[in-house]
């Protein structure tokens, strides 16, 4: 099955923009009932149902404008601001003097904020400071004199804004940096997934022919030496590998981006017999013993830990030589399965693994521990000098796919 590719948007600025369109709807709602139960002090009503006639059609016919960062462009912002300052400077000039003196609501009333909180959503503190002063210096040119409720309700608003604006600005970087650490997950799965393949197939095969050269020496021993500065060179890449770039949305309200590969399920062919994929290994040195029935285990995990297994027969016809016998054993137990490779070799000196991986040699690190722990199981590795070496491989039965964890968290 082919693999696509699945974009992954995180961003708290959405549930911002959709509250701010019903912000706007329900206070133009309001604006227009304080008026219809204040008729009476308005002089010139005909001033006022003139502008709400436009913050009517204005509100509802701009609602597409405030879904997003990208639709709530600046020219509509400007067009915006000037409809709520327009109403509260035409404010004197519809109600009575009564009206004003009283602390009576301007036109827009509490409209006004949802103009300044689009620019806060949209630019961040900064832009709220921007909006919300003309807005104050418009309710104090009203009033006519800085009233204590005026003033009160003049900073109420710039600090609010403002305030909105600062955790906008914080939930941005927050989200590039979740959308960062991701990336780096997802890119150190694939590099591990990666290493694996090439240390079961490509570095096996050039410390083959480093080994064979040298036997057979002349230009069969250059040609080792050649294929052993390759293989230390694609070690070091393996083990150091690069981390791309996170890639963020240019649409800074859809919020940050990571895009994923999805692979073709664990379960979409069925569970398989771990059996059939462990009975190529068995040989003349090589003893197999299994139960009778089916060892049942989801398709792709019973390949990674057939894999595990043949990594670990390679290390020992590699470090326990050619002569060593090995035997598997498989164990089917209630919640889990378990492989054991036991080997007669000499076994592993205390402190060798550490160094292996230390020197870019990964095949426990990785096509052993690496693949069991990608399952959800473990490996543990016992060795005695002189007395061989024993990995047990454990596996759960419900095991899936590795690459969704780092997808899911």
């Amino acid at each position: 099955m082919p693999k696509r590719e699945r974009v992954m948007r995180m961003s708290v600025e959405q549930p911002l923009w959709r509250a701010l369109t019903a912000y706007r709807v329900l206070t133009m709602l309001y604006a227009v009932g304080l008026f219809a139960t204040a008729y009476d002090e308005y002089d010139h009503a005909g001033v006022a149902i003139a502008y709400y006639v436009v913050l009517f059609v204005w509100t509802l016919a701009t609602l597409p404008r405030v879904q997003s960062a990208a639709a709530c462009t600046k020219r509509f912002l400007a067009v915006d601001l000037a409809i709520a300052l327009t109403g509260i400077l035409l404010t004197p000039l519809a109600v009575n003097e009564q009206h004003i003196q009283s602390g009576g609501p301007t036109l827009p009333s509490i409209w006004t904020a949802g103009s300044v909180l689009a620019y806060a959503i949209k630019g961040g503190w900064r832009w709220a400071a921007f909006a919300s002063t003309p807005v104050a210096a418009a309710n104090l040119i009203e009033r006519g004199a800085p009233a204590r409720d005026t003033v009160h309700n003049v900073i109420l608003v710039w600090v609010a804004s403002i305030a909105i604006g600062y955790v906008v600005e914080v939930a941005r970087a927050s989200e590039r940096t979740l959308a960062r650490a991701l990336e780096i997950e997802a890119a150190t799965r694939e590099r591990e997934r990666l290493a694996r393949d090439i240390h079961d197939g490509v570095l096996q095969v050039l410390a083959m022919v480093q080994r064979r050269g040298a036997v057979l020496g002349g230009e069969a021993a250059e040609l080792g030496r050649m294929a052993g500065e390759q293989e230390v060179a694609l070690r070091t890449l393996v083990s150091g590998g690069l981390v791309p770039v996170s890639r963020v949305s240019e649409d800074a309200a859809e919020g940050a981006v990571v895009r994923a590969v999805e692979e073709p399920s664990y379960d979409e062919d069925g569970p398989v017999d771990l059996r059939a994929l462990l009975a190529p290994y068995a040989a003349a040195k090589v003893s197999l013993a299994e139960p009778g029935a089916a060892v049942l285990l989801p398709r792709a995990a019973a390949r990674e830990l057939a894999a595990a297994v043949g990594a670990a027969l390679d290390n020992v016809r590699r470090h326990a030589g050619e002569d060593a016998r090995a035997w598997i054993l498989v164990e089917d137990e209630p919640g889990e399965v378990v492989v054991t490779v036991r080997d007669d070799g000499p076994g592993i000196p205390e402190g060798r693994l550490a160094q292996a991986e230390g020197e870019g040699r990964l095949g426990v690190a990785l096509s052993i521990r690496g693949r069991l722990r990608d399952l959800g199981g473990s490996a543990e590795l016992i060795s005695v000098p002189g007395q061989g070496t024993e990995v047990e491989l454990k596996v759960p039965k419900d095991a899936k796919d590795p690459r969704g964890k780092a997808e899911r968290r």
